[in-house]
This record gives structure tokens, sequence and C-alpha cells, in this order.
């Protein structure tokens, strides 16, 4: 037998309803908004992001404030994209860092406010970075170290007898590019 106009009425609007009730869920599991909250872009430059994704949070105090809305690479640095929410203001002299949940937990951008009267709007750049913190780099750096501590080192001096001397070679150099 086949069923009435109003069974396939009511069938179909549950198969719709279900439907539905399916897309928003899995939006809601995947963490995508189709509305964005109001805000606007900023931009940071990094020598190393370490496992930052695109839908990282962004947190100010501890306190969301944005999420990273794209990666890409510009003059040999990685180049983030933040949207930051409405209301909330980044002076021009803040500090972006990658930092860690927990020790090994997902990456975010800390913002840190500066002493700034200047603040940031839809396009700038915040200048000043600090880039990940990457544990296996440390671990290497401190297998090298304790294994050149016992060698020689053929009579040279690395810090020339002053102790106080800071001396960190600060000048980034960018790779060659290769004649083709």
């Amino acid at each position: 037998m086949y069923a009435s106009r109003t069974t396939q009425l009511i069938v179909g609007i549950f198969a719709i309803l279900g439907i539905v009730a399916l897309a928003v869920l899995s939006l809601s599991l995947g963490k995508i908004s189709l509305f964005p909250p109001p805000g606007y872009t900023l931009y940071a430059s990094f020598d190393n992001i370490s496992g930052l994704k695109v839908g990282d949070q962004v947190q100010l105090a501890g306190v969301q404030i944005g999420k990273v809305v794209n990666i890409g690479i510009k003059d040999y640095r990685a180049q983030v994209a933040m949207r930051i929410n409405d209301g909330v203001k980044i002076d021009d002299q803040a500090i972006a860092a990658i930092k860690t949940s927990g020790i090994i937990g997902d990456k975010y951008v800390s913002i840190q406010l500066g002493p700034g009267d200047h603040y940031l709007a839809d396009g700038d750049t915040i200048q000043q970075t600090q880039s990940a913190f990457v544990l296996e780099d440390a671990i290497g750096q401190l297998i090298n170290n304790s294994g050149s501590s016992n060698s020689s080192n053929n009579g040279n001096s690395v810090n020339s007898g002053n102790s106080n001397c800071n001396c960190s070679d600060t000048t980034a150099k960018k790779p060659e590019k290769s004649a083709k």
C-alpha cells in the first residue's frame, strides 16, 4: 500500500530536520563558525611557528580574544593573520608570542600589551614577536653543548676574555637564491 500525502510530508520534514541537525552538530564539533564574530585582522611575523595552525586561539591575559585565520610565508618568515574580536584594543607596542598549553599541548598566540599610546587598526602588523619554543631544538642544543664541552677549543677563545659580553649575533640572513 502507498502512504498518504500527509505521511509523506511528515517523513520529508523529519528527514530535512535530521539533515539540518547533523549539519549543525558537525559544524559545532568541528569548531567552524559560519558567521565569525565582528572584529579586525592583525598580522605578525615569526621566525618559527612550530605547530601553530589555523583556528588556534589568540589570547590576552589568558582570555580568548580571537583566533588565527591564516598562515603564510612573507620575506622568509611565517606570517600569521589573527582575527581579533571587536572591542579589544591592541597597542602598537604589544608583543605577540607563540605559547603552548601544557607540556605538549596545543599552540596559541599570546598577546602582551605594551606602553603604547596608539592602537593598531585593521590590517596593521604587530612588530614585536617571540617565536615558538621548540623542545626538540632545545634538547639537540643541550646534547651538542654537553658533547662539545669535553672537546678542545684549539686555543680559540669564544668570549675573548670579556665575561660581561653579550655577544649574540642578531642579524638575520636571508637564504641565497639559486641561479636557474
